[in-house]
């Protein structure tokens, strides 16, 4: 006998609830394993990502980077006159070469099934939140490892981290911030967007917790140094203390306030649950980080395991981030470009770079990603990645000339479906469009199987599964997670 309808039913509800896990803790899954992980119930999927993100491997520098710094502490060790423009320009043009290769690893990484999914998208929160440019690759790389090291560590540990991390340290000029002419780019930002949020300190805590930074620097190398000779040691008054503060201490007394949880919960909460904010839901969790010191990971598992995390209405209610659609495309896909530069360009097309965030408040998200300058080039992105048409090699910010000229060219990708096309080699053509769009979509959408049917290839088999990935993920609830 078959299954009844209330089996199905529960089947089919279980396996939109684990899409929706793996689209809000990694970037979706493949058709695959999504098969594999639907047998298992929530709480262990949840126990078994948080355990492979909880050992993270420092990852390496790339290999061109210490020739690169060799050049870089060699020429710094000459006077500045005798450095040449050519040579200036040489150092800059290599370093945004390799910032970009680290840029392009650390996608494929987000897509592959030998990394921990969860780590990874912690890594991107993370990456948002505390909101940098790294123009130099030893840089990217060290902060990269910084965020990878505490993603789903300790909070404090995290916010230290970045408090001496030499591209925030140059991001917002403490290395500008001495004793005699003390920088508050840094401190405030710490309140205001990384730590407890406006309202929750004053204009002379951001200036006592300047002179606590003082003297925090970074050397050439991109190692954090502190320089005594700049650092204010007098005493200081923050947020109702007083004492001989240095910038640990002012993080101990910004997290002793409960209101630094409740900020860091509701941001977490909008990211990964829904940015119509649950007040109830925020404090449930607020209350979770506080008592647990500050510990992301017991925050993460009380999200996850939550009943109301797996509600219809937060299922499918987020649009995804042009990483979070890039990173989903080369997991479903099994894309690769031959040249990494393509992908750079995808992310400037779709208006998000990694470690290029457009200020220190980073990407706004939501329907901000979504504008005339993006969305078509969102809906026929996989019709480009199967050749079946071209595109304008254009950035976002350059639509009216992208509109305007003639030139055209091929998104050069590499896509293997043979994976695919095993799972679905014994599925008739109704059973493979209900097998793609259940496995693609987190909601319903109104175009019917029909209306699909109608404009697919039906030469052969793989050319008809091409002409269906194409009209399901070209629909806007594709665009949703």
């Amino acid at each position: 006998m078959g299954e009844s309808n209330d089996k199905i039913l529960n089947r089919m509800i279980h396996q939109k609830k684990v899409q929706h896990l793996f689209w809000r803790a990694g970037f979706g899954l493949d058709f695959k394993t999504l098969e594999e992980v639907a047998q298992t119930s929530i709480p262990n999927i949840v126990d078994e990502l948080l355990d492979r993100g909880s050992n993270p491997l420092k990852i390496p520098h790339h290999p061109m980077v210490s020739k690169l710094m060799g050049e870089r502490m060699e020429m710094s060790s000459m006077k500045n006159k005798d450095l040449t423009k050519l040579q200036r320009n040489k150092l800059r043009k290599e370093g945004r070469l390799i910032v970009g290769q680290i840029n392009t690893d650390w996608i494929y990484r987000m897509a592959s099934t030998d990394e921990s999914p969860l780590l990874e998208r912690m890594t991107l929160f993370w990456h948002g939140h505390f909101a940098c440019e790294s123009k130099l690759p030893h840089h990217a790389i060290n902060q990269l490892n910084v965020i990878r090291q505490n993603a789903l560590g300790n909070f404090k540990d995290l916010v230290l981290g970045i408090a001496k991390d030499a591209s925030m340290i140059r991001y917002l000029n403490n290395q500008q911030n001495r004793k005699n002419s003390p920088n508050e780019n840094f401190a405030r930002e710490l309140m205001e967007l990384f730590t407890i949020g406006r309202g929750n300190y004053t204009e002379k805590d951001i200036k006592e917790a300047a002179r606590a930074f003082t003297g925090w620097f970074s050397n050439t190398k991109g190692e954090f140094r502190f320089a005594k000779h700049q650092h204010d040691f007098s005493e200081k008054t923050f947020m109702g203390k007083t004492g001989n503060f240095d910038g640990a201490d002012i993080i101990d007394i910004i997290l002793k306030q409960k209101e630094t949880a409740t900020f860091v919960a509701q941001k977490v909460y909008s990211y990964f649950v829904n940015k119509k904010i649950n007040t109830q839901h925020i404090q449930e969790m607020a209350d979770v980080f506080y008592n647990s010191n500050y510990d992301i990971r017991s925050l993460m598992q009380y999200v996850f395991k939550a009943d109301w995390f797996y509600a219809r209405e937060n299922i499918g209610s987020k649009i995804k981030s042009p990483i979070e659609f890039i990173a989903g495309l080369l997991k479903v896909l099994d894309v690769s470009f031959p040249d990494w530069k393509t992908l750079i360009f995808v992310q400037r097309a779709l208006g998000q770079t990694l470690f290029r965030p457009p200020n220190v408040a980073g990407w706004e998200g939501g329907k901000a990603w979504i504008d005339n300058a993006t969305l078509m080039f969102r809906l026929n992105i996989v019709a480009y990645l199967f050749q079946q048409s071209e595109v304008n090699f254009k950035e976002k910010e350059e639509l009216e000339a992208a509109i305007q000229n003639k030139r055209r060219k091929k998104l050069q990708a590499t896509v293997n479906l043979e994976s695919l096309l095993s799972l679905v080699q014994l599925k008739s053509e109704d059973e493979i469009l209900r097998f793609l769009m259940n496995g693609l979509l987190q909601t319903e959408t109104k175009i019917s199987k029909d209306t699909i049917n109608r404009f697919t290839f039906h030469s052969d088999k793989k050319e008809f599964l091409k002409t269906a990935l194409i009209r399901i993920m070209s629909l806007p609830e594709y665009q949703m997670c």
